[in-house]
């Protein structure tokens, strides 16, 4: 069973998707033979950038997931440079092999790995400094049986095998030759190859004689030949208890102790590492020896026997060698081994994160710029502009372009230490970066920024702040004292004015605050600079007509100066002492304000002891967001209850908290989860909701949710029809009307019975006027669900969470989230991929999980549905009642199409 052997010749021709920088800028044929077999076949990357990817497809529904992948690399001075490339080949995440054609010209790599169900190989060529283009011949993919050759690595996983060596022990008559032809069908891709061999190779054994294509190198240059013999036999042995089952040919061969010093083979590695054996041993000898194993001396097998005509294997782990010998000392008879693998473990790092990357690749459409960012981030090297920790991102550099604002996707880049978004056309209020709670240093200077809004609030791991030459106003924030680690905070060149809070004045903290208007810890400096340029300016005339009456002239002009100069001083001491008093008293009138606001607030005031007696001292989560986290708590009336804490404790961040309690204590619906209280002590901010046990669309439609539920069609429209009535009581029947703004699957929540509600209202907009069409508002939501025309205008309407519910129909359509990496390009967004089908008719992207049991009618409205409601342009899209109309009759559809398909069909 073959999956297939690339030739780049087919890989330029075929339909396989390579991703966007994968095609080959140039191919190479040197010569086709009359048989149909090709020869030195290249394919050369001579363009821009230092990575170029094949993906190619998989399809696990036939095959194992573990795979023998081999690559070849030829140059044979195809430019006529005599310049032999360099480079390094990657697999996934990690670097498996550098190709040295200056050494070695053709070179074959050879890789055995476990995919865990990944929908394609990403095989890429990494350029080197100075080591020129990048070539490749060839890439073959073969089916390993699922299980073998990763026995006794249990702990050792994300490991992918690197063949060393693989020896057909005792075999050393050269080469077997084998010419066969074959087309084979990869998914919906044909592909036409040859297979062939040169008597000068050192490849024994190839396709049809080894099922799973193995190249089994003859035996020579490993042992002192006087010490043992090469042995044949013709009998035939049951490789059942193979996993790896090596072919016959192998089996009947064996290198046998031939005296009695110990059979030795001595392999020479590439690197120090940690090295895979396989050791295989058939019963070719009327006799059963008996033998111990040695490994660098070590003995790993005593007293080991092969019987007559049976087969068996030794596996074994061998860490942090750089040399390698097998010695089999005799026991018993003679000691005997048919073939030897052997294979260097490659470490695969951990890929980053999916919302961590989904959201990069937002701010690379943002941007305008083809960043090459492709595959994982972090690994096996990071991207240009990223810097990353093990698979963590913890820092990104974009500078010198046209950004304009800092989108709701960076808010996912949590584990970010360094941002520098300097002279990126940055304008208005500094934004959607509180949820960054590790970030270190912040680079915003060279931008048109006015504002510092509340976000940076939050940040009290900063050390650098770089703020300069923007046009920052007002009064540098109180909240920046919460930054105790901060040694830098650069004001220079804005339009700030006032004092500076004292709690910034302390040792290690630099504060640079040249070309403000005034910036200093104490305003009376700003007053005697002030008042100091008044008092020179004017010139005093002196008339000199009498002694006396220059004298008393003379006194009264410095009389009059001194006056002025204390009058001053007077003035400017009140001014100090007026704002240093009045400053409180607008923080009390301000903390009077919330506390009656809260007051008239419909729910319930919970304390703090409260909280944590309900939540058993925060005991069980429930989920984390940016927001905070979620613990599962049972009210003193043994209600469960879901508790939001919120991880912003300042008044200023307190915002969204304040708009959330004060929206959900004033409506009630049966499709809006219901808020039961909250906690607003001693700054914490903590809302309590009904518990609702079915947890989030998003978890059961793709997530790792254990108490998921497979959904059928109807029961997806059910759950579409609940959230859309939460809406339209929302857009239409409350008063004023609400704009949730950051509608997706993940604050969809199921009761028990799957009935589903909106939940975090945290970002609403309430439109207090009725014959108001929209709100000017800064642009918050989340990636893959946000309207297009809204993060354009900063304009908000009904509009924008109709687009937002229309994500949410395609991923009940589709079964899959709207933003995800794997796949070709042009999948990677949800609408952009879905929609051109949909409108269409074609429902071959419908989830799998429900092919067969819906009918195409109600398919096809909510289908249309949906593609109507992610149009770019808001005016052509529905409003939430028509949507909801539309559902409903795609309910009523189904629910008659299930009545007359009978009970075959689950509801």
């Amino acid at each position: 069973m073959v999956f297939g052997v690339y030739l780049v010749e087919e890989l330029r021709i075929s339909s396989i998707p390579p991703t966007s920088h994968g095609f080959p800028t140039t191919i190479y044929r040197q010569r086709q033979h009359d048989d149909g077999r090709f020869q030195h076949l290249h394919s050369v990357f001579p363009g821009p950038g230092n990575r170029k990817c094949y993906k190619l497809p998989m399809n696990y529904t036939m095959f194992s997931s573990l795979i023998l992948i081999r690559a070849s690399f030829v140059y044979k001075n195809y430019d006529g440079l005599q310049q032999p490339p360099l480079f390094s080949v990657s697999l996934g995440t990690a670097v498996a092999a550098n190709v040295n054609l200056s050494v070695k010209d053709p070179w074959v790599e050879e890789f055995i790995w476990q995919m865990d169900n990944k929908e394609t190989i990403p095989l890429c060529l990494n350029s080197i400094p100075n080591g020129g283009f990048p070539v490749i011949s060839s890439i073959e993919i073969r089916p390993i049986p699922q299980g073998g050759y990763y026995s006794g690595m249990d702990h050792f996983t994300s490991k992918l095998l690197k063949k060393c060596y693989r020896i057909n022990c005792g075999y050393t008559n050269g080469s077997i030759r084998v010419i066969c032809t074959a087309e084979v069908r990869f998914e919906a891709y044909v592909v036409r190859f040859a297979v062939w061999e040169n008597a000068q190779t050192a490849y024994a054994v190839r396709y049809p004689l080894d099922q799973y294509d193995r190249i089994w190198d003859p035996d020579q240059d490993f042992s002192p030949f006087h010490t043992s013999t090469g042995f044949t036999t013709l009998g035939t042995f049951n490789t059942w208890a193979l996993k790896e089952t090596p072919p016959m040919p192998v089996l009947q061969t064996g290198r046998v102790l031939a005296r009695r010093e110990g059979l030795s083979y001595n392999f020479s590695l590439e690197n120090l590492g940690d090295y895979y054996l396989v050791l295989y041993f058939a019963g070719i000898l009327p006799v059963s020896p008996t033998f111990d194993v040695l490994i660098n001396g070590e003995i790993v097998e005593s007293n080991y026997s092969v019987k007559s005509w049976e087969v068996g294997s030794l596996y074994f782990l061998q860490k942090g060698i750089k040399s390698l010998n097998i010695t089999f000392k005799d026991i018993s008879f003679y000691p005997v081994v048919n073939a030897i693998e052997v294979y260097e473990i490659i470490n695969i790092p951990p890929e980053s994160s999916t919302t961590v990357v989904s959201a990069l690749q937002v701010i690379q459409q943002s941007t305008g710029l083809d960043l090459e960012w492709e595959d994982d981030p972090c690994s096996p090297m990071p991207w240009e502009h990223v810097q990353c920790e093990g698979s963590s991102i913890t820092s990104l550099e974009l500078f010198d372009i046209n950004l304009r604002s800092i989108s709701p996707t960076f808010g996912d880049l949590f584990d970010l230490k360094t941002l520098d978004l300097h002279n990126t056309s940055l304008a208005g209020e500094i934004e959607n970066l509180a949820s960054l709670r590790n970030l270190e240093n912040l680079n915003l200077s060279f931008n048109k920024l006015t504002s510092f809004g509340t976000d940076l609030d939050g940040l009290i791991n900063l050390r650098v702040l770089d703020l300069r030459n923007n046009s920052l106003e007002g009064l540098v924030p109180e909240s920046f004292g919460a930054m105790m680690n901060l040694h830098l905070l650069n004001l220079e060149n804005n339009q700030l004015q006032g004092t500076l809070p004292k709690v910034l004045n302390k040792d290690g903290l630099e504060i640079r605050t040249s070309g403000n208007l005034c910036l200093s810890f104490s305003m009376s400096k700003c007053h005697d600079a002030t008042a100091n340029a008044t008092i020179d300016a004017p010139q005093v005339t002196v008339f000199n007509k009498k002694k006396q009456t220059l004298h008393s002239h003379l006194a009264v002009v410095l009389g009059a100066v001194g006056g002025i100069l204390l009058v001053l001083i007077v003035v400017s001491i009140l001014v100090f002492i007026y704002i240093r008093r009045k400053k409180p008293e607008f923080k009390h009138r301000e903390s009077m304000k919330a506390d009656l606001q809260m007051r008239n607030w419909n729910a319930k005031a919970f304390s703090y002891k409260e909280i944590k007696a309900a939540t058993r001292n925060f005991k069980q989560v429930l989920g984390r967001g940016s927001f905070g986290s979620v613990y599962l708590g049972k009210l003193p009336d043994g209600k469960l209850a879901a508790v939001k804490v919120r991880f912003d404790k300042t008044q200023l961040g307190a915002d969204s908290f304040i708009n959330e309690v004060s929206l959900l204590s004033s409506i009630h619906h049966p499709n809006l989860v219901s808020l039961e209280g909250y906690c607003h002590e001693s700054k914490q901010q903590i809302l309590v909701y009904e518990y609702l046990p079915g947890g989030s669309l998003a978890e059961n439609l793709y997530g790792t949710n254990i108490k998921r539920i497979t959904l059928s069609w109807v029961r997806r429209l059910k759950i579409a029809i609940d959230a859309a009535k939460g809406l339209d009581y929302l857009h239409n029947r409350s008063e004023p009307r609400v704009i949730h703004r950051d509608v997706k699957s993940s604050n969809i929540l199921l009761d028990g019975d799957l009935n589903a509600k909106v939940c975090d209202f945290g970002l609403s907009k309430q439109v207090p006027q009725a014959d108001v069409s929209h709100v000017t508002t800064m642009v918050k939501g989340t990636a893959g669900y946000l309207d297009p025309e809204y993060y354009a205008t900063q304009q908000l309407t009904e509009k924008s969470d109709v687009y937002s519910f229309g994500v949410v129909l395609l991923e009940l359509i589709c079964g899959r989230e709207p933003l995800r990496r794997t796949g070709s390009p042009d999948s990677f967004n949800l609408v952009l991929w879905a929609k051109p089908y949909l409108q269409a008719g074609a429902f071959e992207i419908v989830d799998e999980s429900l092919k067969g049991t819906y009918d195409e009618e109600s398919m096809s409205k909510a289908a249309s549905i949906a593609s109507r409601s992610v149009d770019r342009d808001a005016s052509q899209r529905p409003n939430i009642a028509e949507v909801l109309a539309a559902l409903k009759e795609a309910y009523s559809i189904q629910l008659s199409y299930l009545a007359t398909a009978g009970a075959g069909l689950s509801t």
